[in-house]
């Protein structure tokens, strides 16, 4: 059953046009899948100068990271710890950018290693099978008290 973006509003912090996917696929403790065409509207507040550059790629991995936190803290009758992106790593990116793509974005994070003070998702961005970007990021939770996820 689809999450959606009503739902996602209210798990991550990211309010308006800056809330990037639309909905939720599928998830589970090892992954989620999320959904959006955001990325071709022209009023995205990515965008510079008529474009939405592939880089911008992360922040849609780092708001389904986000979300994915938000829901396995929520299972686990928590509340998700904020966090923030502190580091990027194997960043790789197969398109220049995301707004000539016309497939909607297929944005999935998985959980690689997790503490107490942060969290490391691995995340893919495709469109139609295509590979657009992937990337390893680390989430520091600001308030590191109960481990529960960003």
């Amino acid at each position: 059953m689809l999450i959606d973006k009503a739902t996602i509003r209210g798990l991550i912090p990211h309010a308006g046009a800056m809330c990037l996917l639309d909905a939720v696929a599928a998830w589970d403790e090892r992954s989620i899948a999320c959904l959006t065409e955001s990325h071709r509207d022209p009023a995205n507040p990515l965008r510079r100068h008529g474009r939405l550059a592939a880089l911008h790629a992360i922040e849609y991995g780092a708001q389904a990271a986000a979300i994915h936190g938000a829901l396995c803290a929520r299972a686990a009758g928590q509340t998700a710890v904020p966090g923030y992106l502190a580091a990027l790593h194997d960043a790789r990116w197969f398109v220049a950018d995301l707004d000539a793509i016309t497939a909607p974005l297929d944005v999935v994070a998985s959980p690689v290693l997790g503490s107490v003070g942060h969290w490391i998702y691995a995340i893919r961005i495709s469109a139609a099978g295509r590979a657009l970007a992937e990337a390893r990021i680390t989430i520091a939770l600001r308030a590191a008290s109960g481990g529960g996820r960003a």
